[in-house]
């Protein structure tokens, strides 16, 4: 999930001209991976593997 969810930040950034929404979703994301949450694909040892539906809701709890 968060390859779309960093496609939408490019879509806000190139396609809408909004800047300030792309850095926020950026941080947000940046904000959950030093959490240490990972997806199966992402997982490292040390960090906790969570699903998408997680991943995703940990995203948009970050944005506030």
């Amino acid at each position: 999930p968060l390859a779309a969810i960093l496609c939408g930040a490019m879509l806000l950034r190139y396609s809408l001209d909004r800047p300030d929404a792309a850095a926020a979703v950026e941080a947000a994301v940046q904000e959950v991976l030093a959490q240490g949450l990972r997806t199966p694909d992402l997982r490292q040892e040390g960090c906790r593997t969570v699903g998408t539906q997680e991943m995703g809701d940990a995203v948009v709890a970050a944005l506030g």
